[in-house]
This record gives C-alpha cells, structure tokens and sequence, in this order.
C-alpha cells in the first residue's frame, strides 16, 4: 500500500488540474466545493463556487445570510437540499464557537457533513490521516485492487472504505494525506474514467488487478440503474398569472424535493394552481410552453399555461408557504430550481410552429 500511496501522491502532483479551492487550505472554502462537486460537473461548479465565496466569503457570512439568499446562489445546481444544509451546518458551526473543527470525527457533528465531506476537509485542510471515498475513489480502488463486490452494496462499501484506510495510513510521513485523497479524486475523474480508462498512461496499471485480468471495463460493479422510461413521473402544470409586470410566485416548504424555493404555481391542472394561491381561472387556460427534465429518481413534465385569473393572491394550501407579486426581471433572481428557471424563460416568446 505505500508504493501504491506514494505513486497516486507523485501523480497528483505532476498532473493536478488549477482548479480555485485547489488554491487554499481555508477549510469553509473546501467545505463549499466538496458539497458542490457531488455529482456535478467540475466546469459547471468552478463559476458557481466563486460566485458562492464572493458572496458568502466565511461561514459566519453564510450563517447569518437569509435562506432565500443562499437558495438563489445555488439556483442551477440541484440537489438543493444540499444548500439548505451548508446553511443549517454553517449555523451550528457559529453557534458552536464559529470555528470549522479539525478532525473528521468532530466535523461529522455538523448537519450536512457525512464521511466523505468530512475526509475532504479534514485530509485537504488540516493534513489529518482521513480517508475518503467519493464514486471516483470507489471506481480506482475497485480497479485497482480487484474488488468485485457491488461498491453500492453494504460489503463493498465497507471493503473500499477499508482499503482507502489503509492506504491512508501507509502514507509516508512526509507526504500529505490531502494530496493522496485528491489525487484519488483526480485519477477517476481523469485517467480512470467509467467507460473509457486510459489504461496505457496509468501510474497504477502495473499494479492494477483490473488491467491485469482484463476486467477493467467489468469493474467497478454497480448497482443496476432504472432508464428513464421507468422512473415515476411528475406531471403538472404551472401557471403563469401576470399582473403589469409582475407575475406570481410561490415558496414551498419546509419539506419535497423543491423545499424553500420559488416556482410558479403549480398543480395538476390549471384549476388546481391556480386554487393553490387563493385564484379562480377565468375562461380557458392557454399552453405556452413545457419543460421535461430527468431527475435522479424521477421525470418531470411541466406544462405551461397562461390564464385569466380573479380572487387575492395567498397561500391557499400546505405546499406554498408564501406566495408574492415578483417582477418578470427580478423572478429568476429568487431562490429558484433549474425547472422554473426555464419556464421562466419561456414567458412572453411565441410558441414555435409545428
């Protein structure tokens, strides 16, 4: 395990991309960057993360900024109750002396921060011996060392978390634990990819069980995932209500998927949106546009529709916890998910012939 250390070590350093957390050991920033570098795209996050630090540049700034706030910085992202709990764990960490703990052990005290986060921050920021594995880490150990267990899967989650433990721990003292981790990181994310492995300029391959056996396009083993054809789906309609230049805005709450964000009214139809924030439609709704969009675990299907309304704008059911008069220009600028940000793109253009 140590030559195996030292080489991922060596690499890492020879080839790490410049990418901006990659430029401090300031544990807040790091701690930013893990959250939004789950499952997203390192090119989609680089922008997102500066304006985010621009924005909230220390946990306190992010501890006393309102929700909505933190929601619109994230707007784009997904996932977003992920930037529900960087606000919630940036909170804890001010109410618990308003300085970001060191160990892993400490740092999974915070709301939001699981083994993984924690092994980033702790091994990135502070040097500690922590071990880390991300869906990368996962697929260049099971590679590496061989391992055919579902990496889903109870037994192979614990087996690759013991071999990233052990390999941490095989670090030579004067080699630092981050870089291993990141460079764990770096190699799935550029050499040891799903479905194209650069097997030929690997650093591991004369080491790798995989590349030995021919197995490397068979490994990792993952877990059957569902086609989209399969996945439930959410079909609504969202309504587009205008008032000079307003249009109305709904939050949702606390809990669901789309929880503390802003979306047009939505419903099952254009009756039900439109009941949902205190309106009755008058006359025939009209279709103006749609959105389709697969999710992780399901399909959304958005119809939208424009209509004449009449009543006092409120929130008229549980799922709206707030509803409000927005200009057009300033809707986008709310704490809004990807969906309504494309319907709201929508407003106003003519529909394209068929």
């Amino acid at each position: 395990m140590r030559a195996l250390a030292e080489t991922v070590v060596g690499f890492y350093r020879r080839h790490q991309r410049d990418l901006p957390w990659r430029r401090t050991r300031d544990p807040y920033a790091i701690w930013i960057s893990e959250i939004m570098l789950q499952q997203t795209r390192v090119a989609t996050v680089i922008p997102y993360w500066e304006r985010w630090m621009a924005r909230f540049p220390s946990v306190a700034a992010l501890a006393g900024a309102a929700q909505d706030d933190v929601l619109a910085a994230w707007a784009g992202l997904g996932y977003y109750s992920r930037a529900r709990n960087l606000h919630r764990g940036a909170q804890w960490v001010v109410e618990h002396g308003g300085t970001v703990p060191r160990g892993a052990a400490e740092l999974r005290a915070i709301p939001g921060i699981g083994a993984y986060t924690a092994g980033a921050i702790a091994s990135i920021a502070y040097g500690e011996r922590a071990a880390l594995v991300d869906g990368n880490v996962a697929r260049v150990l099971a590679r590496v060392l061989g391992i055919v267990d579902d990496v889903k899967s109870s037994a192979g989650q614990r087996r690759i978390w013991a071999a990233a433990t052990e390999l941490v721990a095989a670090l030579p003292d004067e080699l630092h634990p981050g870089e291993l981790n990141q460079g764990l990181m770096e190699l799935g994310a550029t050499v040891c990819t799903p479905t194209g492995p650069a097997c030929l300029v690997c650093p591991l391959s004369g080491q790798c069980v995989a590349r030995r056996d021919g197995r490397e396009r068979e490994l990792p083993v993952l877990p059957r995932r569902k086609p989209a054809r399969e996945l439930p789906v959410i079909a609504e309609v969202a309504l587009w209500i205008a008032r000079g230049r307003g249009i109305a805005m709904a939050r949702r709450g606390a809990d669901g998927l789309y929880a503390g964000l802003w979306e047009l009214p939505q419903g099952r139809d254009a009756a039900t949106a439109a009941a949902a924030v205190g309106l009755v439609v008058e006359g025939q709704a009209l279709t103006v546009g749609s959105h389709a969009q697969t999710l992780s675990h399901r399909r959304l299907e958005l119809v939208l529709a424009k209509a004449r309304v009449t009543g006092t704008l409120r929130a008229a059911v549980p799922r709206y916890v707030e509803v409000r008069w927005v200009a057009r220009t300033a809707a986008g600028a709310l704490g809004v998910s990807s969906a309504t940000i494309a319907l709201l793109g929508q407003l106003g253009k003519p529909r394209p012939a068929r």
